[in-house]
This record gives C-alpha cells, sequence and structure tokens, in this order.
C-alpha cells in the first residue's frame, strides 16, 4: 500500500496582492510551496508526491523542487480553471499509477504549516475507514441568517455540534477516482467553493474526522503570510537555542 501526496497549487491568489502566486513567494528564500512539501518529503508514511501547478509555472516548481531536495515529486500536472478541476486533474493523472487500495492525500499548497502528526493520523484513519479529513473543533457562536432579513437573525448552531475541516484529507485511491468521475458527470459537487470533501459528502459519504492543528493556516492575506514569517522566525530561534 502507497501513499501519495497530491498538493493542490494552482491558484493565482489575488488577494494577496503579489505579482507572483502566492505559492511562490519568498520567505527566507524559500517558496511557500517548497515549505509545503517539505512536510511531506520528511514523512516516513509519504511515498510519492504530486503537485498541480498553476500552468506555466511547472519548470519553475521543478528547478525548486531539485534545489531544495524534494525527490518525492513524481508528477507536475497543469492546474484546472476551478479548484475541483485543479483536484480532479491531479487524480486523474495518478490512474494507472496508483491501486485502488492506496492512500491519497489532498492538501492546499499554501498551507506550509502543516504537522507531521495530523499527517500521520489521517493516514492511520484512512487506512482504517476509507477516508480522513483533518477536523478542529469550533470556537466561536455561530448564527444563522434570516432568508427574509439578512440583517437580522433568530436561530444559532450548537458549536459543540460543528467542526472546521481542511486539508490535508485522506481517501482511498478507488474510491476518490469513482467519485470524481461520477461527480463531473452528473454535475454534483463540483461548483462554487465545493472540495473534496463536500463533494463526497454531496455523492453520499459518510466522512471520518481526524486530527487537526490550529497552526495549520491557508495563506491567503498578506495578514496570513506575516503570521507565517513569525512562525518561521520563532522556529529558527528554537532550533539555535537547542543547538
Amino acid at each position: 500500500m502507497k501513499t501519495t501526496a497530491i498538493v493542490i497549487a494552482g491558484g493565482v491568489g489575488s488577494r494577496m496582492g503579489q505579482q507572483i502566486p502566492k505559492q511562490f513567494i519568498n520567505v527566507n528564500d524559500k517558496p511557500i510551496l517548497i515549505y509545503t512539501l517539505e512536510a511531506f518529503q520528511r514523512h516516513p508514511a509519504v511515498d510519492y508526491i504530486e503537485v498541480v501547478c498553476l500552468d506555466g509555472w511547472q519548470e519553475i516548481l521543478d528547478a525548486y523542487a531539485r534545489q531544495f531536495g524534494i525527490t518525492k515529486l513524481k508528477w507536475i500536472v497543469a492546474g484546472g480553471k476551478s479548484g475541483q478541476e485543479s483536484i480532479r486533474n491531479g487524480v486523474y493523472n495518478l490512474e494507472g499509477s496508483m491501486d485502488d487500495d492506496d492512500i491519497a492525500i489532498i492538501h492546499d499548497g499554501v498551507r506550509p504549516m502543516i504537522d507531521s502528526e495530523v499527517i500521520t493520523d489521517i493516514i492511520r484513519v484512512c487506512r482504517e475507514h476509507g477516508n480522513a479529513v483533518t477536523s478542529m473543533p469550533y470556537n466561536e457562536q455561530i448564527f444563522i441568517v434570516d432568508p427574509d432579513n439578512d440583517a437580522t437573525t433568530t436561530k444559532y448552531i450548537p458549536r459543540e455540534t460543528v467542526r472546521r475541516v481542511s486539508t490535508p484529507q485522506a481517501y482511498r485511491y478507488g474510491r476518490l477516482l469513482d467519485a470524481y468521475k461520477e461527480a463531473f458527470a452528473k454535475g454534483i459537487g463540483i461548483s462554487g467553493s465545493s472540495y473534496t470533501n463536500t463533494m463526497m459528502v454531496d455523492l453520499g459519504e459518510t466522512l471520518y474526522l481526524a486530527a487537526g492543528s490550529d497552526k495549520n493556516l491557508k495563506l491567503t492575506t498578506p495578514e496570513n503570510l506575516e503570521t507565517f514569517k513569525a512562525y518561521i522566525s520563532e522556529a529558527r530561534n528554537h532550533e539555535r537555542e537547542n543547538a
């Protein structure tokens, strides 16, 4: 049984306000995407990496991967017009290279602060149940907007009944491949903000919750980028103190 990380890096990242795609922004002379790939490179249970890359940046990514020693990177695939098209491209590209029982991890390329423990847990849960999604408790109150007046509310959702779900997510490859073929053939779970996890639920799948981390931030704004820079600085200081 093999495990492949499918890292999605097909976005432009206009909210970051930079002239290059956010996944290629350098922090301490290293692209954000490389920090993400290093987490999977280091993890002993991950065998291969595939990156779904913004079209036109494939050669640049390949050069960075060689420079920073991402030896597990085996495939670079062009992204699609939407997030779901990009994931689909990555899943379809692995047909013939992965067995049905192999595990595919899907992760956002701009979530570079991914813990090894989180990767370990999604693999564990996926091996046991066939899928796994990282999850965290939601600590704020959630109210439902009144459909007749979006400036009011009379209903809320008890926060203990909800979870925040993001990436990484893990799926048995055979089921993942079949799900994407069905979803795109029927137009189910592929529009708007849909992602693999919401698509699976739309197709009737039961999802299993695995460990998450508050640190696993998606870098979409300049404020997020500053948080990541602070994290990197703190990590380097910690390494110096323990050297």
